[in-house]
Order: structure tokens, then C-alpha cells, then sequence
């Protein structure tokens, strides 16, 4: 393989992991604001019912923060 042609694969290979982490940071972020808006369902007062929802909702949201965020 010639140098010219390493190169510009090393760059394609550098960008798709650049272009996966913006993608990885976006995706915490969208999820952290999620959290921020069922905390805030939840301070607003609720029933048990929504309340139960919310909890689960707020379980299944920490689990992506934890695989999104690093």
C-alpha cells in the first residue's frame, strides 16, 4: 500500500471516531436534559401511579447516561 493511499485511510478511519463521538456526546446530553425533565415531573408532584412511571422512566434514562457519557 502505498503512503499517500495509508493516509488518506488513517484520516477516513480518524474521522468516522470523531464523527462517533460527537454523535456519543450529543446523545448524553440529549439524555441528561431527559433527566432534567423528570426530575422536574417529579418535584411538580405526581400520583403513585405517574410516580411509578417516572421512577422507571428515571432508572431506564441513568442506565444510557452511564453507557452515553463518559
Amino acid at each position: 500500500m502505498s503512503l499517500p493511499a495509508l493516509l488518506i485511510g488513517i484520516a477516513l478511519a480518524t474521522g468516522q471516531v470523531m464523527a462517533a463521538d460527537r454523535n456519543d456526546e450529543r446523545q448524553c446530553r440529549e439524555v441528561k436534559a431527559k433527566i432534567r425533565l423528570v426530575q422536574s415531573k417529579m418535584r411538580a408532584g405526581y400520583t403513585r401511579a405517574k410516580g411509578e412511571k417516572l421512577q422507571s422512566e428515571l432508572r431506564r434514562l441513568r442506565v444510557l447516561r452511564k453507557a452515553k457519557c463518559r
